[in-house]
């Protein structure tokens, strides 16, 4: 399960901004930085996890 672990913390942070988009939660800059943040670290966990399985 570890091996994709970064792909569903990426689909948290995109489903984070489409909710806060609809919400109209788009002016607090903490929920739209967290949800750019899970991106990043599933991106850089996905990144890793793949280069250490090689």
């Amino acid at each position: 399960m570890q091996k994709y672990l970064g792909i569903p913390v990426i689909v948290l942070g995109a489903l984070l901004l489409v909710l806060s988009y609809f919400k109209d939660w788009t002016d607090k800059n903490t929920l739209q930085f967290c949800s750019l943040g899970l991106i990043v670290v599933g991106l850089i966990a996905h990144i890793a996890i793949q280069k250490k399985m090689e």
